[in-house]
């Protein structure tokens, strides 16, 4: 699995479909096309095939780095985790809301951790039911 980089990156993911949503989270997907060898020398946003993945946590969402820092971990760890694995398309989990700061209090906590982890399973489990019944 690689990772996303650079702004142009996120911007065409961004712009494609939303696979999977949570109250917290949303899944974007782009279909990629395969890379030739003409291709490869105008230097494409994606130069190999596979599954990319990216994450959003904007500070809107997030204001303490070390929070954002930790859910972001847990983006990318959940991810690597997925059964069955992600489709060969580059993938972006964006934060599109902010956590409870009554209920989690501490900026990073085994309980936000938890709680973001269960999150994720639950929105790419969501993925997992569409491209069963061929939605996506």
């Amino acid at each position: 699995m690689q990772r996303l980089k650079t702004r142009p990156q996120f911007q065409a993911v961004l712009a494609g479909t939303v696979l999977s949503r949570t109250p917290h989270f949303a899944l974007h997907c782009l279909a990629l096309p395969q890379v030739t060898p003409d291709m490869a020398a105008n230097a494409p946003l994606f130069p190999s095939h596979g599954v990319w993945m990216g994450a959003m946590v904007p500070k809107r969402w997030a204001k303490r780095a070390v929070t954002r820092n930790t859910i972001k971990r847990q983006i990318y760890a959940v991810s690597q985790g997925v059964e069955p694995p992600l489709q060969a398309a580059a993938h972006v989990v964006r934060l599109r809301a902010g956590f409870d700061k009554t209920r989690f209090i501490s900026a990073t906590s085994a309980v936000l951790k938890a709680a973001v982890r269960a999150e994720l399973q639950q929105l790419f489990s969501g993925v997992r039911v569409r491209t069963v019944q061929g939605v996506a």
